[in-house]
């Protein structure tokens, strides 16, 4: 007789994201025509921010209980005792679990590209003798991502095999008694795979 109790997983993933863009076409500073002896300044700030957190949390539990009787064989107070026979008891378990996770979430968003990409640029037109001109630009991306992932595989195997016994008794000519076999067989695959 076999009882087999599988559970098969229990997966959760959690991914958040906060991002504060403040993106703009382009980076620029333009000084135009200026008089002379003049001061101009001109100061560009921009700040690209992403953070990723995934939590992710796997559980495998798979349970086998096994048990295997071929019984008993008796040849008893037979004046010509015959052949007393049991079959053969046989069980048999597999199982098989593949868990996969993928969190997509991790990959550089496009607009972190797009404002790294972003150099900036400075124009200045016609200046006046004597004139001080500064232009700044100021670029800052920040991105970050934080994975968490915990597995948990749990497998019991529990088996049992008798064969009987077998028994001549009180025969005038005594013949044979014979308990077949018993046999259990179990096998378990478990496969856990993230993708961060």
């Amino acid at each position: 007789m076999t009882k087999s109790s599988i559970l098969r997983f229990a997966a959760y993933g959690v991914a958040t994201i906060g991002l504060g863009v403040g993106l703009a076409a382009a980076s620029s500073v333009s000084v135009g025509t200026t008089g002379p002896s003049s001061s101009n300044n001109g100061t560009v700030n921009s700040s690209h921010n992403a953070s990723v957190e995934n939590e992710n949390s796997v559980g495998v539990l798979n349970l086998n209980g096994q048990g295997a009787g071929s019984g008993d064989a008796n040849n008893n107070g037979n004046t010509n005792g015959g052949s007393a026979n049991t079959g053969s008891a046989n069980n048999n378990a597999s199982s098989n679990t593949n868990v996969s996770v993928s969190n997509s979430s991790s990959a550089m968003p496009a607009f972190m590209g797009a404002g790294m990409a972003d150099g900036g640029s400075v124009n200045l037109g016609t200046t006046g003798p004597n004139s001080s001109n500064n232009a700044t630009i100021n670029s800052t991306n920040n991105w970050s991502v934080e994975n968490t992932n915990e597995v948990q595989v749990v497998n019991y195997n529990m088996q049992s095999a008798g064969s009987g016994s077998a028994n001549v008794n009180g025969d005038t000519n005594g013949g044979s008694a014979n308990t077949g076999s018993a046999s259990n067989s179990s096998s378990t695959s478990t496969s856990v795979n993230f993708s961060n």
